[in-house]
């Protein structure tokens, strides 16, 4: 979906300029010449990015910036991102915008290959923390909450050099003064070296003259185990624009596009270094205070004790981005004639095989889960009605033309159905789509089944059957019923 960019700026030309550029990058953009309108913008918009001058009529961008994360803390969810637009060659005020919060700041003549680049960093950056944090509401909503650990240990800094820089030794004393954390300087040839503790933060440091020999480290160190998780801050010349935009795109966290320059770096580091260690904590949160209470231990998956509250949270969330989400409920057809034919363990593989081959064929931040017997549930943050109908056959085909291998070593080909609702606000609540997609679901078995129904389509029904009295493998909720007349035999090799 398009990010809604909210532009700042008492000068008119200046917001116009903006507002052609992000149009034209396909951001949706809205506009306000003061900070006060700004502030009831966000009530009403709910922008994804705030863009502010450095000065404005009513109060200073970094006042607005302050009354921006105020107003995320309060809320309790990601902090919308703010970067701040100033002049060129003014450091005292770069300085006083990074200390005051801004996530990035623009010079000004602004350099479009740059500013997009920090576009798409900060609204990904964005996306994955809401994520973590629903996810992490939801366990809250499950009584699995904890205490969270104040930020107190020092951090551990990596810094790598590039090319031929022997003033770099004295920088990083120098900014070993201005820190508590632990600094080690390598250099291009060991960027990748294993310690007892993986660093917080990795600094890729381009030399003068170079033409960006650390962006073929950045891909290196986001799949390396150890830095995986890592901010990255990448530190470009002045004359390297191109190589800056690339490194954002490349996974770099953060970018300094002036050089090696300690006090902007000190920010940047506390920054990074708090956002990481937060973002660790969520992490840990999800996977091990959800695990024992709400994973399906066949399929490792979700199950329907978490998947309802998620679902709830998703829709709050929706209500205030006013950006659409999906449910989708997919149900194995016949899956009791694979009991009965191949024996309950055919089964068990059956089911593990299609739920993991159903989370792998979808979007990191879609929520999949075990909804009960053979049926599944995936929850699509924003997303619309045509994307949620082209990965519903997207999965469906690829279930059906897959075969699944059985313990014996015999092929047996399944297929899927699937119906999906659509949920726009708050007037949709997650039980009624739910309710909505299993109609949905219900009119693909009467169409003939291995078929994608969308809930919008579907008119009036024949009743339904009465519910088998088996339950699937391993599982003591019931089977999903069999609707309408029962085709031949699965096919097998």
């Amino acid at each position: 979906m398009t990010s809604r960019i909210l532009v700042v700026d008492a000068v008119p030309t200046n917001r116009i300029i903006l507002r052609v550029k992000l149009s034209a990058a396909y951001y949706d953009v809205v506009q306000a010449s003061s900070g006060t309108a700004a502030l009831d913008m966000m009530r009403t918009s709910a922008p994804d990015l705030v863009i502010t001058a450095s000065e404005l009529p009513d109060m200073s961008g970094r006042d607005l910036c302050a009354a921006v994360y105020e107003k995320s803390a309060r809320r309790r969810g990601p902090a919308t991102p703010v970067i701040i637009t100033h002049n060129a060659n003014d450091k005292a005020e770069r300085m006083a915008s990074l200390a005051a919060g801004a996530d990035d700041l623009l010079e000004r003549p602004i350099d479009d290959l740059v500013m997009l680049a920090r576009l798409r960093s900060l609204l990904r950056a964005r996306d994955a923390e809401a994520e973590l944090r629903l996810r992490d509401d939801t366990r809250r909503a499950l009584g699995l909450e904890e205490q969270a650990a104040e930020f107190a240990t020092p951090g551990r800094i990596r810094i790598i050099s590039t090319g031929h820089q022997p003033e770099m030794s004295t920088l990083v004393h120098q900014l070993q003064q201005r820190t508590e954390h632990r600094i080690e300087l390598v250099g291009t040839d060991d960027p990748l070296k294993t310690a007892a503790r993986a660093p917080d933060v990795v600094v890729v440091a381009e030399a003068p003259g170079t033409e960006g020999t650390g962006l073929s480290l950045l891909p290196q160190l986001r799949a390396n185990r150890s830095t995986r998780h890592c901010a990255l801050i990448y530190v470009a010349q002045s004359n390297q624009r191109r190589e800056a935009a690339t490194a954002l795109d490349l996974g770099a966290n953060d970018l300094m596009v002036n050089g090696f320059d300690v006090e902007e770096l000190s920010i940047r580091l506390k920054k990074q270094i708090t956002r990481k260690r937060t973002n660790d904590r969520l992490r840990a949160n999800m996977r091990d205070g959800l695990r024992a209470a709400v994973i399906d231990p066949l399929t490792g998956l979700y199950n329907r004790r978490y998947a309802l509250p998620y679902a709830t949270r998703l829709a709050e969330r929706t209500a205030v981005s006013r950006k659409p989400y999906a449910i989708l409920l997919a149900d194995l057809d016949h899956f009791k004639h694979i009991n009965d034919d191949y024996g309950h363990s055919a089964g068990d593989v059956v089911l593990a095989t299609v739920a993991r081959r159903i989370k792998d064929n979808l979007r990191a931040g879609d929520l999949t889960a075990r909804w009960g017997g053979e049926e599944f549930l995936v929850a699509m943050p924003d997303t619309n009605r045509q994307i949620a109908q082209r990965t519903a056959e997207r999965v469906t085909a690829l279930i059906s033309e897959t075969p699944i291998t059985l313990p014996d070593g015999r092929n047996i080909l399944v297929t899927l159905s699937v119906g999906v609702a659509i949920g726009y606000g708050a007037d949709d609540l997650p039980e009624e789509l739910i309710a909505r997609a299993d109609n949905a679901l219900y009119a693909a078995k009467h169409q003939g089944r291995n078929t994608v129904v969308m809930a919008d389509t579907v008119t009036a029904l024949p009743p339904r059957e009465a519910p088998k009295a088996e339950y699937g493998p391993m599982d003591d909720l019931p089977q999903t019923g069999t609707y309408g007349p029962a085709l031949p035999k699965l096919r097998h090799s």
